[in-house]
């Protein structure tokens, strides 16, 4: 009997600051078009702030994902890295590719500080490691249009059962480096570790504490 699958949206991110290639594109591309019980719908969005998100937003809507997992490029990383953590702040080192460069400006005006990812990123990235690719657990998925994205997902789909996270892939080339083979191996494992029902999540306020 043929498996029923649920959906999984997994994005990846266009070439940026004058790169040819973005990492999180090739190893996306290099995944397969299902894993265990997830049909992965994948998605080329572009370095944009703002962009990037509504596109996913709507596309998440538009297929019914259940699960957003979002990926892109961290160079000078040696580890895949789920974050755990979006900020409610932008900060461009670089323009993005529309030209735009905020600085420090919220993500969402009047929203709360920060949205933890309500997928079980610490079992991800165990299986991952167990299988001799290195990962860890990030806390700072930056400022940039990955921050921006993961932030405006989180924030959409608070409170409806739509999951997500992000996870950043170290470079294809230079030093440090990871073929994108490998970084799609380690998103199936990533992917393999996800529970069809939603797991409790404690909720968080997004306030710092001392």
């Amino acid at each position: 009997m043929e498996q029923d699958h649920r959906t999984l949206l997994i994005t990846c991110f266009e070439p940026f600051g004058g790169e040819a290639e973005n990492a999180s594109m090739l190893a996306v591309d290099a995944l397969p078009d299902t894993v265990g019980p997830w049909r992965l719908q994948k998605a080329l969005l572009p370095v944009e702030f703002g962009t990037a998100g509504d596109r996913a937003i709507a596309l998440a809507e538009e297929i019914g994902a259940e699960v957003v997992i979002c990926v892109g490029q961290a160079a000078g990383r040696v580890a895949v890295t789920p974050e755990l953590v979006a900020l409610n702040l932008q900060h461009a080192p670089i323009p993005d590719n529309a030209g735009r460069s905020p600085q420090d400006v919220p993500v969402v005006p009047g929203a709360r500080e920060a949205y933890f990812s309500t997928l079980p990123l610490r079992a991800m990235t165990e299986a991952i490691r167990a299988e001799g690719i290195p990962a860890a657990l990030s806390y700072s998925a930056g400022l940039y249009v990955c921050n921006d994205l993961y932030y405006r997902v989180l924030h959409h789909f608070r409170g409806t059962g739509v999951r997500a996270a992000f996870i950043h892939v170290p470079a294809f080339r230079g030093t440090p480096s990871m073929e994108p083979s490998v970084a799609a191996r380690a998103l199936v494992l990533a992917i393999e570790r996800i529970p069809v029902e939603a797991e409790p999540q404690p909720e968080v306020s997004g306030k710092t504490h001392g």
